[in-house]
């Protein structure tokens, strides 16, 4: 979608935060140049469970297309001149080090607002540019944990229990991604760019904005016993274990499960107190699941229209019909790894999700073009290649 067509981003990103954040930018037709070390962005590397496809890591591949990558050493001024030429006429530049690091390098927000007052500068950390945490690392499931994501998550007689997958480091993405938006909507207004900072701690909290708002107004919630739910819902809402596998419940009228599981206990409970009396709810719920199969209750309660959902795995997602209709999964030819892959971007435009114009690059790949467009000789691209080659 070439929606952001003519925005030029200058990305000092690595990890996942900064790399998907850009990449939102990207799908939607953003000029994007990943500013890259001789050695390479981290996620070049190192890939979770060691997952490198012909010595490609996934973890980069999902994060990088549509982008170009530039390699440059920042500690060499000739270096850093081609670095703040190239921000003075950039639209966004989006960075993810530590505070600090910036400014040190002599790329931070004053001096480059003093050059490009036009400039749009997103900094993405993991607790904001200072503080008391600012020098702490922020990574995904240190932030579940301190947070209070982890402590609300699990069976009261469990451990606290983080979430499996970065969703913290991915809603920071789309936060800074948001921001740059904003900050470039503001800047067609003002004509002057602005400064945008979306940090984890932050990002953790938002994804709790329904039961932080009932804590802070003095309403203390604690997890149930039984069942796994939200310390803050009525029962049933959690997942229970059938003769065979388990389902979801979520939000349903007692009335409703007194008819699905002929038990007119439930009408006794009431509504007023069905908060008050959830682990009894939810006590007597699990003992008539586990009377049935998974596909039985299944079948039951979508003709009672009883809000459940299947707790799939990875390989039955995938291929989940509705994952299917909404071509979530695509797929990239890429020249090293061969076919990846990966999810695609996950918003719809008139009907159509944004495709791949380019994958994930080489590092380095756009250096000659880059320095071209900038208006360096052959001779001195050459001169600045030999520095950074290895």
């Amino acid at each position: 979608m070439p929606m952001l067509d003519g925005i030029r981003v200058v990305s000092f990103t690595h990890f996942l935060q900064g790399p998907s954040a850009t990449q939102l930018l990207a799908d939607l037709g953003a000029q994007v140049v990943k500013v890259e070390p001789p050695t390479g962005a981290f996620e070049r590397s190192w890939s979770g469970p060691d997952a490198y496809l012909n010595g490609e890591s996934v973890f980069f591949l999902l994060g990088n297309r549509n982008v170009q990558s530039v390699v440059v050493d920042l500690k060499d001024p000739e270096w850093l001149d081609v670095v703040l030429r190239l921000t003075d006429e950039a639209d966004v530049l989006i960075e993810s080090f530590r505070p600090g690091v910036m400014d040190r390098l002599g790329l931070g927000w004053e001096r480059l607002r003093d050059r490009n007052p036009r400039l749009v500068y997103c900094s993405l950390s993991g607790y904001g540019s200072d503080g008391p945490y600012k020098d702490r690392p922020g990574q995904d499931v240190l932030l579940q944990s301190m947070s209070g994501i982890a402590a609300a998550t699990g069976a009261a007689d469990g451990p606290p229990t983080p979430v499996g997958a970065s969703l913290v480091d991915q809603h920071g993405a789309v936060l800074g991604a948001f921001g740059i938006l904003a900050g470039l909507h503001g800047r067609e207004r003002t004509g002057r760019g602005t400064r945008v900072e979306s940090n984890l701690l932050s990002a953790a909290l938002d994804l709790q904005i329904e039961p932080l708002s009932y804590f802070l107004n003095g309403f203390t919630g604690k997890r149930s016993t039984s069942g796994v739910s939200s310390p803050y819902y009525k029962a049933p809402y959690g997942v229970f274990t059938t003769s065979d596998g388990h389902l979801t419940l979520s939000l349903n009228a007692l009335e409703a499960l007194a008819a699905v599981f002929e038990d007119d206990w439930f009408l006794g409970v009431g509504e007023d107190s069905s908060y008050a009396r959830r682990e009894d709810v939810n006590e007597r719920v699990a003992k008539h699941m586990v009377e049935r199969t998974t596909q039985e209750w299944s079948a039951v309660f979508a003709a009672a229209k009883i809000w459940f959902a299947p707790v799939n795995t990875y390989a039955e997602i995938v291929d989940d019909p509705q994952v299917t209709h909404n071509r979530s999964v695509i797929e990239i030819d890429h020249p090293k790894a061969g076919t990846v892959k990966l999810l695609g971007h996950p918003v719809l435009y008139d009907g159509e999700r944004p495709g791949v114009r380019t994958v994930p690059p080489d590092l380095g790949s756009a250096n000659r073009a880059v320095l071209t467009e900038l208006g360096y000789s052959a001779t001195d691209i050459n001169r600045l290649q030999a520095k950074v080659s290895k």
